[in-house]
């Protein structure tokens, strides 16, 4: 049996950067920090998000930076040839299902850093 499921709450890194295209179709993406059960002082673990469609809708309607969400998902991995001709590639999250928490007045208050501008 073969399993790629991923569950994760945490808070967004910054406001949900989406794409339309000609084709009607909605693309959204952001990433989304996960603080550990460890230390308090710990840094948070990144996850970059990718979503379509009407989950793309909701999250670029709703999801600011610092808002907690929920998500259900799977693995896969980017990969590109940069501007240099190197091999790059980065873990994505292809979200399926994505959960709106907190409260209106949600806000950054869990997270300890700033989203980093080049993790990979």
């Amino acid at each position: 049996m073969n399993l790629n499921l991923v569950h994760l709450v945490g808070r967004a890194g910054v406001d949900p950067e989406v794409k339309y295209f000609e084709s009607g179709t909605v693309l959204c993406k952001f990433p989304i920090a996960v603080n550990r059960r460890s230390k308090k002082d710990e840094k948070p673990d990144w996850f970059e998000l990718e979503m379509w469609g009407r989950t793309a809708e909701v999250a670029s309607e709703y999801v600011r930076k610092g808002k907690q969400v929920g998500i259900q998902g799977r693995l896969k991995i980017d990969s590109w040839q940069d501007q240099n001709g190197n091999h790059r590639s980065r873990p994505t999250i292809r979200v399926d299902r994505l959960e709106l928490l907190g409260g209106k007045g949600d806000s950054q208050g869990d997270m300890e850093s700033d989203y980093p501008a080049d993790e990979f």
